[in-house]
């Protein structure tokens, strides 16, 4: 098992997880109508770039110019070390980023200020722990919508085996014109706010954050992350299982020592797209999760890809630790087949296990289990 010891969450509803966790139980979004680069209307959660750049450059006092995602990358994490109060310059601290694209809106600008070397991932790594001064490599973690999972099941595997005593958990991206026009060719997005496995359902919302994960090891103390399983299900390139398999043998692998009945409540990848959602209620379903309580953060922060399996298990340890079933937001009419208990009221839970899912293209998925201590 690991801790989290702190966690920060950079989005257009706040800089700091108190101020998102805030504003998901108030019911807001981030989530506003605008039109795409050709014109047509979509829905996006974007950061306001002034105020991302200002508090950027109060907090971590740069010494050269950096892109948007990684102003967010950068405050992001600087906040949680912060907090965590760890040595971030420490050989034992490890550093782990998740992006799916990073600074790909660079390859729209040939002339650039920032050099090629910027576009690729690893350099937005190397930025990350070298901003601390850490002298270890960094591992940076791309794997579609996943990313934010596998990531903290890299952390996971880090401490278990002693490599390091501490591992930074950072996931960004950001809303560019070729993300927006990657889902736009699939004609997946929503051109008003998302309601994930709802009837009217019409597809996702992209959405920009960064979020940082800082673990050490538990202490049979407040929340642990005490397993994590990756599965494949090789469907398709972009099209999920129809039987859910690899969500369902994720879940399986990861709730092998927990009762399904234990489960407080699933915090779900619940992109409101019409087969992610369909799919993951039959791995429910499969799993025996079929009257867990059900939610979806999308309609709040939009589809963050990179930080989302990050940013939605900090929102979800913070209703675990307060002891709360949070609504899926945009939810009113039962839109997928067979049981789905999707929660649409804030709701109390005494259980102390709490499950975090994800999926995406490639047919990858992924299952947390974060357990509570008494």
């Amino acid at each position: 098992m690991i801790k989290p010891l702190a966690y920060n969450i950079v989005s257009p509803l706040g800089f700091t997880a108190t101020d998102n966790y805030a504003a998901v139980r108030r019911g807001e979004s981030g989530v506003v109508p605008c039109q795409d680069p050709v014109g047509i209307p979509i829905a996006v959660s974007r950061l306001d770039r002034s105020k991302l750049l200002k508090a950027f450059e109060k907090k971590c006092k740069p010494s050269q110019k950096h892109t948007a995602p990684e102003q967010a990358m950068l405050l992001s994490a600087s906040l949680a070390v912060q907090e965590a109060g760890i040595d971030a310059s420490s050989a034992r601290t490890g550093f782990v980023l998740s992006s799916t694209k990073g600074n790909i809106e660079l390859l729209g600008i040939p002339e650039n200020d920032f050099g090629r070397e910027r576009i690729h991932l690893w350099h937005n790594a190397a930025l990350l722990s070298g901003f601390f001064n850490n002298p270890n490599i960094p591992l940076t973690v791309t794997n579609a919508c996943i990313s934010g999972a596998a990531a903290q099941i890299a952390a996971f595997n880090m401490l278990e085996k002693g490599l390091y005593d501490h591992v930074v958990v950072t996931g960004v991206d950001m809303a560019s014109d070729f993300i927006v026009a990657g889902f736009q060719s699939f004609k997946s997005l929503d051109p008003e706010r998302c309601r994930p496995f709802d009837a009217r359902r019409k597809g996702l919302n992209i959405g920009e954050a960064a979020a940082t994960l800082v673990f050490g090891k538990a202490d049979g103390k407040g929340i642990s992350l005490i397993q994590g399983n990756v599965r494949n299900d090789a469907n398709h390139i972009s099209g999920p299982s129809r039987t859910g398999e690899g969500l369902y043998r994720a879940l399986c692998h990861t709730l092998q020592d927990v009762p399904p009945r234990d489960i407080g409540f699933i915090s779900a990848h619940g992109t409101a797209t019409p087969f992610n959602d369909q799919m993951e209620a039959i791995a429910f379903a499969r799993a025996g999760l079929d009257h867990t309580p059900v939610f979806s953060l999308k309609a709040h922060f939009g589809h963050t890809m990179g930080a989302a399996g990050i940013l939605e298990s900090i929102i979800s340890i913070m209703a675990l630790e307060e002891g709360v079933v949070l609504p899926s937001m945009g939810y009113k009419e039962h839109g997928v087949e067979g049981e789905l208990n999707v929660s649409t009221v804030t709701a109390h839970t005494d259980k102390r296990f709490m499950v975090k899912t994800l999926s995406g293209f490639g047919g990858c998925n992924a299952a947390l289990l974060y357990q509570k201590h008494s």
